[in-house]
């Protein structure tokens, strides 16, 4: 990392863990002296359409995360919520009535679905909610098409498809999956100015985010993959697994379902070493994890044994901070070894 400017970070992030990561990353920052000079790229394959508003569940985790006005307890949405529109709703039959949207968070649902009808892009969008907060980064999504994840369960011998988000919450994992697609990603591009952070970056960052439906659909974008193996920063990724177990949510069942098992070196592997055309220069792994350091180094990927653990925003920074030595380690060693 170049440190006669603001070091220039790019985030890949989704879900709860993403949204964690990339406040830890701000605060590291700040407590470095430097300005902050973030982008995160949010996955956008959690997205729906419900009761005729667009939800980009990911994109608004991060706005309220780094806007400060999320809520802590649950996890997700507006810090004080309440759900008298989406009582409303379900007393019409309207909507999902496992799936609530809070009052504050469905004005902003209102809001996106207003400009995106009059002609605005997601990208316009998420640059629209920016201006309310001062986020400290900047957020782009992955793309700006519509790729929604869609799930195929079986149930005995029968497969049926539904979207990611009936799956996640409603049936919380627990339909067997057989596929995870995201429809229309082949065509789709990445949205304006994704390839060009990763491509201008001083570090790239994995978030502890599930690697299949959060990391995985920001992949799949065409270009994207690319642009992460040409670029000249170095690239860090963070285990979402610790001591075997998910940290949150479902990610081993997801993991299972494409044949990766939940262990932090699986999921190195699983991205793979960028000296052998996968991603990863570095993988930090829990110090629960430090016996899967040799298999991690052995596959071409240089382990980084640190506290993962995540609890408050010193920890989540401390956790970015070890991922930015993490990168200048690299580049320096890369730098001497091109002397």
């Amino acid at each position: 990392m170049n440190e006669t400017h603001a070091p220039r970070v790019v985030v890949l992030a989704g879900g709860v863990g993403g949204s964690k990561f990339s406040l830890g990353m701000r605060e590291a920052l700040r407590r470095r002296g430097a300005d902050a000079n973030l982008t995160i790229i949010a996955n956008t394959g959690d997205d729906l359409w419900l009761t005729g508003v667009r939800l980009q569940p990911d994109v608004d985790s991060l706005v309220y995360a780094l806007a400060g006005v999320n809520d802590t307890e649950r996890g997700w949405g507006r810090a004080g919520e309440s759900e008298r529109v989406s009582a409303e709703l379900h007393q019409w039959d309207a909507g999902w009535p496992w799936f609530t949207l809070g009052d504050l968070d469905l004005g902003l649902h209102l809001a996106r679905t207003g400009w995106l009808r009059d002609g605005a892009t997601p990208s316009e969008v998420i640059g629209r909610m920016a201006k309310r907060w001062p986020l400290g980064a900047r957020i782009l999504p992955m793309t700006d098409a519509e790729v929604d994840t869609i799930v195929t369960v079986r149930e005995g011998s029968i497969e049926r498809s539904m979207h990611f988000q009936e799956w996640w919450t409603r049936h919380r994992a627990a339909l067997a999956p057989v596929r995870f697609e995201n429809p229309g990603v082949a065509e789709a591009s990445p949205a304006p100015g994704v390839v060009e952070s990763i491509a201008e970056a001083d570090l790239v960052l994995l978030a502890p985010s599930n690697p299949v439906v959060s990391i995985g659909p920001i992949l799949a974008v065409p270009g994207i993959r690319d642009a992460l193996r040409a670029t000249a920063a170095p690239i860090v990724g963070t285990s979402p697994i610790i001591a075997g177990s998910v940290v949150r949510g479902m990610a081993d069942v997801c993991l299972a379902a494409i044949g990766v098992d939940s262990s932090a070196a699986a999921i190195a592997a699983h991205y793979g070493a960028r000296a052998g055309g996968g991603l990863l220069d570095a993988w930090l792994i829990a110090e629960e994890d430090s016996a899967l350091a040799a298999s991690v180094d052995a596959a071409g990927i240089t382990a980084v044994v640190r506290p993962l653990w995540m609890r408050d925003l010193d920890s989540s920074a401390a956790l970015a901070e070890d991922a930015m030595r993490a990168g200048e380690v690299h580049g320096s060693k890369r730098r001497q070894a091109a002397r």
